[in-house]
């Protein structure tokens, strides 16, 4: 059947341009740009007055991370215009190994928004993570034989690139010889070490957050993934990468972002509205979400407007507020009037959902488990900075007779990683400044990357409920003078939710607000930034279920201070 939209104006992701022309598809293609009339189809829609623009492509997001399965997901995103995205399940591989990766490429299979698929290259992300699974080139290279999987996602263990560890390299030759990309993540490395790093044709960053260090990697041949996500926030810092000569070597993306968000400001069209708010053009970053990111992956006939090209293509009432109408994909109208159709979610093997539901496995603990030592006046305190995922190192002398080293007016709180994948009793004890929580407790199971249970709190009892709550549904929990106040259960490998978009959104902004009531700073994004204080691969301090990481010496380093 042949479809024509007709009356509108084209954004042409080629040249820049905005042209008036007709829009002809046939079944999920587009056959003809240009002075189509009637006549040439069976269906006709006007969309006089309105702007015609490819869907957007998010080029690096775990799904993960917005606690939704794939299919509540695209009831979400779909509206805003989102038809495709790159998904890096790297948090369920995490939990566990190639069954999570085989979870979600089922649970993405046939829904309207198209799931293209980055096999994690980094499970666990470190040697000093304790994750439920350990991922080998020969564990993922059957892999690269699904249809939807493009490359090999995000290339964490720099140093293992840099001096050539065996195993790291082999996933990236398996890659290549696949024909298929890799992802790159390897914040302020410059120099002869991004050299050797981009030697290997990793592709890719999106952990830039200065404009000097992402003019250099694109100079060095890799394309900056803009990243404006829920804690990570580079695009007002990166928006010289939005004019020549380094437009056209840039993606946009949001690696994480919490529903609430999502459902609020938007996905990849709130990036396109900010930087034109920020006096940049949205058509330069429409080519960014659109044609660079396919061209990038190797997706062919996607990201345009274009004979041939898939038609996956939004209908906007105005451009500078990216305000989108209508969606297509594949050639259907998947929203309209700004609500998104109904849609079959695929079936799962029932082996697989039971593995993702059945993921914690660590008894249950007690006040004595996050007891910490007094054994020097002075400890090393992990310092959030406002806005951005990596860390500060802080020297603090800590009141040991008061609450254990908890100080409150002083902004210094007990944190603590707990290992849940195998029962080892591992504890990660010691104390973060930057939050602001002035009582209860606050604790996920989402804990990257290898997704233990972490925990902040003002005091050890309700840091205990926190954890034994978490222990039995997974999920976010809020907890105060003994009461749970708030929660959002994510039973499917404690990272998702089965359960509505909507309702998932009411519960992430619920104990969002919960712990703001009880002291969380505005300007943090609490269990966004709570949920990256155990990644060791983000400068400078970490703390994993074996205690403190310094990334920049890729070294365990003690609690204590002499």
């Amino acid at each position: 059947m042949k479809t024509l939209l007709y009356g509108g104006s084209v954004i042409n992701v080629f040249t820049g341009e905005i042209e008036k022309a007709n829009v002809l598809i046939e079944d999920d293609k587009i056959i003809g740009v240009g002075n189509y009339t009637p006549d040439d189809a069976d269906v006709t829609e006007d969309v006089s007055e309105k702007i015609l623009c490819p869907g957007f492509i998010d080029g690096h997001i775990h799904i993960e991370s917005t606690m939704l399965t794939p299919s509540e997901l695209a009831k979400i995103s779909l509206p805003h215009g989102t038809t495709s995205i790159v998904a890096d399940p790297h948090e369920i591989a995490n939990v566990c190994g190639v069954d999570g990766i085989k979870y979600m490429i089922e649970a993405s299979e046939g829904i309207p928004m198209n799931v293209y698929i980055n096999i994690p290259s980094c499970v666990p992300a470190t040697p000093f993570d304790e994750s439920g699974a350990v991922l080998q080139a020969e564990d993922i290279k059957p892999l690269y034989k699904e249809k939807r999987v493009v490359g090999l996602a995000e290339m964490m263990n720099y140093p293992g690139v840099i001096f050539k560890d065996e195993s790291v390299i082999k996933k990236i030759t398996d890659a290549h010889n696949e024909g298929k990309i890799v992802d790159g993540h390897a914040p302020f490395l410059t120099g002869k070490d991004l050299d050797k790093y981009a030697s290997y044709l990793i592709g890719s960053d999106h952990e830039c957050s200065t404009i000097d260090e992402a003019i250099e990697k694109i100079r060095k041949g890799q394309r900056i993934m803009i990243r404006q996500g829920t804690a990570a926030r580079n695009l007002k810092d990166l928006l010289p990468l939005f004019d020549p000569p380094y437009n056209h070597r840039c993606l946009l993306v949001t690696d994480d972002r919490h529903p609430a968000d999502l459902m609020n400001e938007g996905h990849i069209d709130h990036i396109i509205r900010l930087a034109g708010q920020y006096g940049k053009s949205q058509i330069t970053a429409i080519q960014m979400a659109t044609i660079q990111a396919a061209e990038y992956f190797g997706i062919k006939g996607v990201g345009a407007i274009a004979p041939g090209y898939r038609a996956d293509l939004l209908i906007l009432n105005d451009l500078e507020a990216v305000d989108i109408k209508d969606v297509y994909s594949h050639g259907k109208k998947a929203v309209c009037d700004k609500v998104v159709k109904d849609f079959t979610k695929p079936s799962i093997n029932d082996s697989l959902s039971q593995i993702t539901l059945n993921s914690f496995h660590l008894k249950e603990l007690t006040k004595e488990d996050l007891y910490i030592e007094p054994k020097a006046d002075k400890c090393r305190v992990i310092e959030i900075i406002p806005g951005q995922l990596i860390t500060k190192e802080k020297i603090h002398k800590i009141n040991w007779e008061n609450n254990n080293g908890i100080d409150t007016k002083e902004d210094i709180l007990k944190l603590a990683v707990v290992e849940r994948h195998k029962n080892t009793g591992h504890i990660g004890l010691g104390y973060i400044n930057g939050i602001g929580l002035k009582k209860g407790a606050m604790a996920s199971s989402v804990s990257h990357d290898s997704h233990n249970i972490i925990l902040i709190g003002t005091n050890d009892e309700d840091m205990v409920i926190a954890a034994n709550h978490i222990r039995k549904f997974g999920g976010n929990v809020v907890v105060c003078n003994g009461e749970i106040i708030s929660e959002m259960r994510l039973p499917v490998a404690g990272l998702m939710a089965d359960m509505s978009a909507e309702e998932i959104a009411r519960q992430n902004e619920n104990v969002r607000l919960s712990v703001h009531s009880l002291g969380v700073n505005d300007n943090i994004e609490p269990f966004m930034n709570m949920a990256f204080v155990s990644l060791s691969v983000i400068p400078s301090l970490k703390m994993t279920t074996q205690g403190l990481v310094n990334v920049d010496k890729m070294e365990r380093v003690s609690l204590y201070c002499d």
